[in-house]
């Protein structure tokens, strides 16, 4: 699937203008460079801009200088031709919706038929294990079952760039750990071009080949760690001394160390 894929970000700066006519520099100079299938976490600080190169690469702003590509396409290419899909903290599901309907919301939105997607939907909802509640409303799953929902349906088109934007912020610490596990196993099917937004240390370094930390006023990446434990990565992996050394590491990189 992540044939060709990648994301690419080559001197990005973008500047937001405040409602009392200042500006706040969201970002300078960003360059990034995800390789096709591979699993990248940027990590800082609030307001350093991780969540603005998502709407960059999503096509949801404009970057003032610089360029930025998806699977070799502008982001807004990239977005309508349905190559990337997307999570964020809140799983945003309609509740009058079904299981199975909100997974087909990107379908409906890119005009193309559900019923050619049938079998698709059917493997997504066994994958992210929520076979059986196919028909159940949003109202009647729990927060990790919605978060399960949010990134079959961000599954859908087979894309082959995937941005998760703190998709599991919300959770509690032991339901957050098990999301994390399911997201490497979902991961490791589908093998997309993944970049993930977190404030989590151990999540970051538990699910990333690389990380990305940023440093904020204005938002530029200050460090690129790479993660090199063995996967699949057991939860296991969390108690050794390389994993927490490369927190530490980590957790040096935002502070400034």
């Amino acid at each position: 699937m992540a044939d060709g894929a990648g994301i690419a970000l080559d001197r990005v700066s973008k500047t937001f203008e405040t409602r009392n006519g200042g500006k706040v520099e969201a970002l300078r100079d960003v360059s990034l460079a995800c390789p096709p299938g591979s699993f990248t976490a940027l990590i800082g600080p609030s307001g350093c801009g991780k969540s603005t190169i998502l709407r960059l690469a999503l096509g949801l702003e404009t970057a003032d200088s610089g360029t930025l590509s998806v699977d070799g396409r502008t982001p807004l290419q990239a977005t309508s031709g349905g190559i990337t899909g997307v999570a964020f903290q809140d799983s945003a599901l309609l509740p009058w919706r079904s299981t199975e309907a909100n997974i087909a919301l990107p379908l409906d939105v890119l005009k193309l038929r559900r019923a050619d997607y049938a079998d698709r939907i059917r493997d997504l909802i066994g994958l992210v294990g929520l076979t059986g509640f196919e028909h159940a409303l949003p109202g009647e799953l729990s927060g990790g079952m919605r978060q399960r929902v949010a990134i079959a349906r961000a599954l859908v088109t087979s894309p082959k760039v995937l941005f998760l934007d703190e998709p599991f912020g919300a959770l509690d610490q032991i339901l957050r750990r098990q999301m994390n596990i399911e997201l490497q196993r979902i991961w490791t099917e589908t093998r997309a071009t993944t970049l993930l937004v977190t404030h989590g240390i151990d999540e970051a370094v538990f699910l990333a080949d690389r990380i990305a930390v940023m440093q904020s006023r204005p938002g530029r990446i200050a460090q690129i760690i790479e993660i090199d434990l063995p996967r699949p990565r057991a939860p296991e992996i969390m108690a050794t001394p390389e994993f927490h050394r490369l927190t530490d590491v980590v957790a040096g990189a935002l502070d400034g160390h």
